[in-house]
């Protein structure tokens, strides 16, 4: 026997997830049957909202409910300092740790040889239109210490060297990990001892 076809369906939208396979897309899709209409209404509008409610801050490319986002509008924060992150999470995780007064810009990855991500394929000529057009002193690259944030530190160091100050959070934070992971604490400390690019 075989699951009705908007069962199947769910089970394999929730599939496509990241980390679920056809098991965890199964059990998701039978937790929410047993929900209320109510609770799956709410769902489904949380889900349509995103669409519909979420847009792309073109200042520093974040997600945001407005443009230009809550921190780029701030004129309270210096305008002269820059931290490059990876993505979102990264910026959130930064900006949780209340230490870091500048703005942000998402590179929107990282380069990785593997799977052919290159540096045309990130945020990098954005991030040089800002630079030209904004008097930024410092960059700061907040980017995951593993082969990939290395990588794409090195590259955006001998792109940027000679224009501005280009700084590296502190190794404070262990190698091979992810910033989005790291406590308050640790980030904290690596973005008060953070170390020019030599």
């Amino acid at each position: 026997m075989k699951y009705p076809q908007v069962l199947q369906n769910l089970i394999d939208k929730l599939a496509n997830f990241p980390s679920v396979g056809p098991k965890t897309a199964e059990r998701y899709a039978f937790h929410l049957l047993q929900q209320s209409p109510e609770k799956s209404q709410d769902l489904a509008q949380a889900i349509n909202d995103l669409a519909k409610k979420i847009i792309v801050c073109q200042s520093c490319l974040a997600i945001a409910e407005s443009n230009p986002c809550s921190i780029c509008r701030d004129q309270n924060r210096r305008q002269d300092i820059l931290c490059v992150v990876e993505n979102l999470q990264d910026l959130i995780a930064i900006e949780s740790t209340k230490q870091y007064p500048g703005r942000y810009f998402i590179l929107g990855g990282l380069i990785n040889t593997i799977t052919e991500i290159q540096p045309r394929d990130l945020n990098v000529n954005k991030l040089i239109k800002k630079i030209n057009k904004e008097k930024i002193k410092e960059i700061i690259l907040a980017l995951n210490f593993t082969l990939e944030g290395e990588t794409t530190a090195l590259y955006l160091n001998k792109l940027l060297k000679g224009h501005l100050k280009v700084t590296r959070l502190a190794k404070g934070l262990p190698a091979g990990s992810n910033l989005e992971y790291a406590d308050e604490l640790t980030l904290s400390s690596a973005l008060q001892h953070r170390n020019e690019i030599k």
